[in-house]
């Protein structure tokens, strides 16, 4: 069946025929084109293409937009094809109708909804939008304020009350972080407190415990590390057999303590330190008879008295050696102080008694003025006369250590897991890094986990003092031990734990409590803030072989004091000199110091490069020396001015070549060519500077003397006036020492 192709003029006025559509359209009517598709069956679609007109119709709002095509499905029975077509015709012209009144409906189009046009909508009677009212607007603002503030409400509601750990020490901004709080809330309220503080000051414990609290939560105060090893040390069973006697050797130095133990070990360690003196604690266990004494010697050098001190506190006896010959020394009685605040009994070797002017007698009545009485002077404390050099006595200085031993009747527990103390510690190359301890109590074993300080690892192999590898070390043995995760610090004590975890936590707890000591909090007093501190600071970056020796040395330079200059440590470690030493130097302005130790190639080449000089020294005496001197070159000189002569002023000439001219008679002294002068006037000094010429008759000369006439040139100055006084003068330094 052909298409009817079927043309309506639709308007709100009288019906036209079909032959007036032109003249419709140039009255500017708009024609509908309706294409109509005969079909046998009512489920097919018509499609309506329409050129739009204006409809006079009331059934739809201004400002809604419509799709021009619209598909319709005829399964409604109750609306007849004629109605389908006349709401089409009608739908399609809104389209068009948009289009002619754009520009007024982009001014009322903002104050309406649009809405989407379906066809279930379009055959529903739901065909206008409404005009959204103020008072709409306002009751939906209304209720988007009361859920905003519902909202907040929760959230206040809702706050977490939060348990805090509070260590001895801890900064701002992690106090803030456990209670997940704004660090500037935290700054806020301490400075409210009257407390100024910064975000990475250290706070005090109870002063952490009141702000958690000041912030709604619940403090809890962590337990020390120390207290924490205490339960572990008490919580292990008791299981005790008798010990070898560990024995400190002390004394003044070069009176023979490391020579006593040579012959004693049958070696020669003297030779192996440098200037003959003892730098580090050593360990050493020898056997007597069927009794192993374990020995550590100490150095005698007033710089060590730290270490001798750890010494002290570890030891069971203590072997005081007096030379006969040199008698009691500043070092020998501080080593009596050393032992007597340990608690431990003496044991006096006067050694050197083979050297003709030995005199022991002596040497004992010296002791009685620090409460050691020999016994056959009815005192309680063993003194035995020894020659390191001819082994005189040697056996009966073993059966004295022995016989003190066995009155002290030593036990300790073998099964349960060790302690112990650190003597020594390095950076082994090739090896990492190597402490040295000596067990206490209970049985290293290798695979233990332990702790010493702040640093923590596990056993990867125990070393003793002859060199071997060995499986455990029992109590009272000197051992040395790899697998630490970082050099030890001689003294701190060695504990070991179960597993890996617990012996981490406690390294961490341990290095969060050190943080108090590192960045206290401090208050600045109106004092302190306007006080001019001149002083000047000589940098220093030290590194030695091992933290014994780096100990050392930092206290002796601590020791080192002056009002205008103090040396200012940036860094003590231990290690060979490195790249990053190097660049430290450099950006510190430090003088880098190497004792026992050598720079590495790179950064011998970066030192050169960067021409910053490392000082190597192997004697601490030497090391000492060099920064008093380093010291001294920071001292401003000694200043003296002498004043050689003076001159008034007559008259003032101008002088070709030269200008102004200082008519003048010298009044005291002499006036030289090359003298500084100034220019005093009404008793004010105006200028200071140098004479450029000095004329006598005409001529220039070197020196004019009191009573004669001259003419005085000065460098850029000629604003003289008569009765002037000049003042010549000269001025010597003189460096000046520590």
């Amino acid at each position: 069946m052909e298409s009817k192709k079927t043309k309506l003029t639709i308007s709100g006025g009288p019906k036209k025929s079909f032959k007036d559509i032109d003249s419709l359209n140039n009255q500017g009517k708009k024609t509908v084109i309706i294409n109509k598709q005969p079909s046998k069956s009512l489920g097919k679609s018509k499609t309506f293409k329409g050129s739009g007109y204006k409809s006079p119709s009331p059934s739809f709002k201004k400002g809604a937009n419509y799709k021009s095509n619209i598909k319709m499905s005829n399964s409604n029975l109750g609306i007849s094809d004629f109605e389908k077509r006349k709401l089409a015709e009608q739908r399609a012209t809104k389209k068009f109708k948009s289009d002619d009144d754009k520009d007024k409906k982009s001014k009322s189009s903002s104050k309406k909804r649009d809405v989407k046009l379906t066809v279930s909508r379009a055959l529903s009677d739901e065909i206008e939008t409404r005009e959204r009212s103020l008072a709409s607007v306002k009751r939906a603002r209304q209720k988007e304020l009361k859920n905003i503030n519902k909202v907040d409400n929760n959230e206040e509601q809702k706050r977490i009350k939060r348990n805090i750990n509070i260590p001895e020490a801890i900064t701002v901004r992690e106090l803030a972080n456990k209670m997940a709080e704004q660090s500037s809330n935290v700054i806020k309220h301490l400075f409210g407190m009257g407390v100024t503080v910064t975000i990475n000051q250290t706070l005090a414990a109870d002063t952490a415990e009141y702000l958690v609290k000041e912030f709604g939560h619940n403090p809890i105060r962590e337990e020390k590390a120390e207290e924490i090893i205490k339960k572990i040390k008490d919580s292990r069973t008791e299981n005790l057999k008798s010990r070898a006697p560990i024995i400190t050797v002390m004394g003044h130095v070069d009176h023979g303590k490391t020579s006593v133990l040579d012959v004693l070990r049958s070696t020669n360690i003297v030779s192996g330190e440098f200037g003959g003196i003892t730098q580090h604690i050593g360990a050493y266990q020898i056997k007597s008879g069927n009794n192993d004494l374990t020995f550590i010697d100490t150095p005698g050098h007033a710089a060590f008295t730290e270490m001798r001190a750890r010494g002290s506190k570890l030891t069971d006896i203590v072997v005081l050696v007096v030379a006969a010959d040199d008698g009691v020394k500043p070092q020998t009685i501080e080593s009596i102080k050393h032992a007597k605040a340990a608690k431990v009994p003496i044991v006096v070797a006067i050694n050197k008694c083979d050297l003709s002017d030995a005199d022991p007698k002596k040497i004992k009545n010296q002791l009685l003025e620090h409460e050691l009485i020999a016994e056959d002077l009815s005192g309680d404390t063993l003194m035995v006369e020894i020659s390191a050099k001819t082994k005189l006595n040697l056996d009966k200085l073993l059966e004295a250590i022995t016989l003190q031993a066995e009155i002290l009747d030593l036990k300790t527990d073998f099964d349960s897991k060790a302690t112990g103390i650190v003597l020594e510690s390095k950076i082994d190359i090739g090896r990492g890094p190597v402490a040295n301890i000596i067990v206490t109590s209970g049985t290293l074993k290798k695979g233990d986990f332990f702790v010493s300080g702040i640093k923590w690892g596990k056993i990867r192999a125990i070393i003793n003092d002859k060199g071997t590898n060995i499986d455990q070390a029992i109590p009272s043995t000197p051992v040395e031990i790899l697998g630490i995760n970082g050099a030890a610090k001689s003294g701190d004590d060695f504990i070991v734990l179960d597993n890996e975890k617990e012996a981490k936590n406690l390294s961490e707890n341990r290095a969060e409590e050190n943080k108090n000591f590192k960045n206290p909090l401090s208050f600045a007093t109106q004092e302190s803030a306007f006080s001019n501190n001149s002083s000047k600071d000589l940098n220093l970056i030290i590194k030695s072989d091992v933290h014994g020796s780096s100990e050392a040395i930092k206290n002796a330079i601590n020791h080192i004091k002056h009002d205008e200059v103090k040396p200012k440590i940036i860094l003590a470690d231990i290690g060979m000199v490195t790249e990053t030493d190097v660049t430290l130097a450099k950006a510190s302005k430090a003088v880098l110091i190497a004792f026992n130790v050598k720079p590495s190639k790179e950064a011998k080449k970066l030192a050169e490069e960067e021409n910053i000089k490392i000082s190597s020294y192997n004697i601490i005496y030497e090391v000492l020396d060099f920064v008093k001197k380093s010291m001294s070159g920071l001292l401003a000189p000694d200043i003296q001015e002498n004043i050689t002569g003076t001159a008034q002023i007559l008259e003032i000439f101008k002088v070709s070549g030269a200008g102004k001219v200082a008519g003048s008679k010298v009044t005291e002294g002499e006036i030289l060519a090359n003298s500084s002068v100034r220019i005093i006037r009404d008793g004010a000094i105006i200028y200071t500077g140098k004479i450029a010429t000095l004329f006598r008759e005409k001529n220039q000369v070197k020196q004019v003397d009191i009573g004669q006439e001259c003419g005085i040139a000065l460098k850029d100055y000629m604003d003289f006036q008569k009765n002037d006084t000049i003042e010549a003068f000269n001025v010597t330094s003189t460096e000046r020492s520590i």
